[in-house]
């Protein structure tokens, strides 16, 4: 593969696997490199990561976006996953020999596409935001897809592309370009989801927390606890074992404890290794001390 272009689809479907089968389905019919699908019914979500180069990425996620418009209906959607689209949103991350100017132009390329032939507004987030006020994905799904219907006739929130009017059961979806991101959850032994939002606030960049993350607390019914729901967006900056460590420490002001952490998607491996490296007080811990990445090299 010449060119490597990740593409993580998020679709607001957790729960009806056929649903869900069908949308994997139709996307392994373009081509694309399928490399993990991700469900949570209490998110009532699926995350979806595959790579390929331009023309089959593209291909790829234009299937996933009209497969959900086709299947899912947002009317009859409830979920503790904040969502404001069928297909929520459509990130896609440069990993070989493409540039980040070169995928901001490939998310506009899809971006105009959906709204043109699936008749949904789309928003450019992210690298390839058109406003500063919607480079984070937060701002521009606040109000979610029953407060869209208003919030779409202020000027301000007029969509980039697609029509001016929200998609009755599609919604609207945001589409751009970015680095790579990890999506943390960290499940407390409590079912008192405000604790779990007030770690979330202590730790998010937007109430003062740490740079480069995003955070919400929710209850999980499957497990009965109460989760930290987190986007690490520079893993490298706000490596996980800090977010970790600090979580912790916030849970002990509350009087609970770390049951569980929980990756959505995929991860790079420097990610985990430095929170290895942390652990084990082993700082020369690097890929090359990896069996397995010195035979597949």
């Amino acid at each position: 593969m010449s060119e490597i272009i990740e593409c993580i689809p998020n679709v607001s479907e957790g729960k009806n696997q056929d649903v869900i089968n069908k949308i994997i389905e139709n996307l392994k019919q373009t081509g694309v490199k399928l490399l993990d699908v991700s469900s949570d019914p209490d998110h009532n979500r699926t995350v979806i990561t595959f790579v390929g180069d331009r023309t089959t990425v593209l291909e790829g996620a234009f299937t996933v976006a009209k497969s959900a418009v086709e299947l899912i209906d947002l009317r009859n959607h409830k979920g503790t996953h904040p969502r404001m689209g069928a297909v929520d949103v459509i990130p896609f991350v440069p990993i070989k020999r493409i540039t980040m100017e070169e995928t901001v132009e490939l998310s506009k390329t899809l971006a105009k596409r959906i709204g043109e032939e699936l008749k949904i507004p789309v928003y450019l987030y992210a690298e390839s935001a058109t406003k500063e006020e919607r480079k984070a994905l937060p701002n521009i799904r606040q109000g979610e897809f029953e407060g869209f219907f208003e919030k779409i006739k202020d000027p301000n929130w007029a969509p980039d592309f697609g029509p001016n009017e929200v998609h009755p059961t599609a919604g609207v979806v945001a589409v751009g370009a970015r680095e790579f991101l990890i999506a943390y959850n960290i499940y407390l032994n409590t079912k008192d989801v405000s604790i779990a939002e007030k770690i979330a606030k202590s730790i998010r960049e937007s109430s003062g927390g740490l740079r480069f993350i995003q955070a919400k607390g929710m209850y999980i019914e499957e497990k009965g606890l109460a989760q930290v729901s987190m986007n690490v967006l520079n893993y490298k900056k706000a490596p996980l074992y800090r977010v970790f460590e600090i979580v912790k420490m916030e849970a002990e002001r509350y009087g609970v404890n770390i049951v569980e952490s929980e990756l959505v998607g995929l991860m790079p491996l420097k990610a985990i290794l430095d929170s290895l490296a942390f652990y084990l007080r082993f700082p020369k811990l690097t890929s090359e001390s990896i069996i397995e990445m010195k035979i597949y090299e």
